[in-house]
Formats: C-alpha cells, structure tokens, sequence
C-alpha cells in the first residue's frame, strides 16, 4: 500500500516550482447517456465518476464523447473531468483533459491538467496523467507542478 502512495519530489525548476509525482488507484463508473432522436449510432456519449485513492485524494465527475468506427480496434473518445478533493494534503480541485485514439489496436492516450483551471491549494497546478489498468485494478500516475 505505500508503494501505491508514493510521492517523489524532484528539484525545483522554472520559478520555484517543484515537479512532484504522485501514484495511486481510482475506480471509475461509466454511465451512458441516451441518444438524442436520430443521432449517429457511431457516437456516443458517457457520464464518468472516479474515486481516487492515496496521495490524490478525490472524486471527479465527467463527460465522454467517443466515436466508434466499422473497424472494432479503431475508435476514439475525448473526455472532460473535474477532479475535487486533496493532492499530498493541499485541497482544491482542476480538470483533466483526455484524448485517446486507438489506431487498429494501438493505443495512444493523452491526459493534461487543463491551464488555469486549479482552484484552492491547487491553483497554478500543471501536469500530466497516465493510467494503468493491471489484473483489471486501475492506478494513475499524475507528474505535476504546483507554484510555490
């Protein structure tokens, strides 16, 4: 469990701040939302819920739009999420950009921590987020910047 709480603190860089990196699990709820009347069956539209655990402490509600193609391993989706709660014991809240594109089975995910949009002890929070889905347990992995 403390491998799961980890938080690496590097050098400070560029005006003070500190790259800090933080791991730990989430579990996630994902509920589709009812098509509107003659809306593209390729399309669709998800409400996300998370609960995180360990060094980001925090819920996060969101909204997915994905599209799917006639080939079943190409597909894509984007995705906008708030996350409120407690990074290493600072509380606020940001939001997480995704997008991910799955090429013919190649997976290519991008999360950012949208600019400006930290709140509390998070405001001025940049980063970065990958997830890791193993024996069906997901974990994210968050590099971030907070100003000192």
């Amino acid at each position: 469990m403390i491998a799961a709480a980890l938080i690496a603190i590097a050098a400070p860089v560029n005006g003070g701040t500190v790259v800090q990196h933080a791991t730990g699990r989430f579990e996630v709820k994902i509920t589709p939302v009812a098509a509107a009347a003659g809306a593209d069956a390729e399309m669709g539209r998800m409400q996300v819920d998370k609960q995180f655990s360990g060094p980001l402490t925090a819920v996060s509600h969101g909204e997915m739009l994905t599209g799917m193609t006639a080939v079943p391993a190409s597909a894509a989706y984007v995705l906008i999420e708030r996350v409120t709660g407690s990074l290493a014991g600072k509380d606020g809240s940001f939001m997480l950009a995704h997008i991910g594109i799955m090429d013919r089975g190649k997976p290519d995910l991008r999360i950012t921590i949208v600019p400006d949009s930290g709140s509390g002890a998070l405001a001025g929070i940049t980063g970065t987020l990958t997830i890791r889905i193993e024996g069906g347990a997901h974990f994210y992995d968050l590099v971030y910047n907070l100003p000192n």
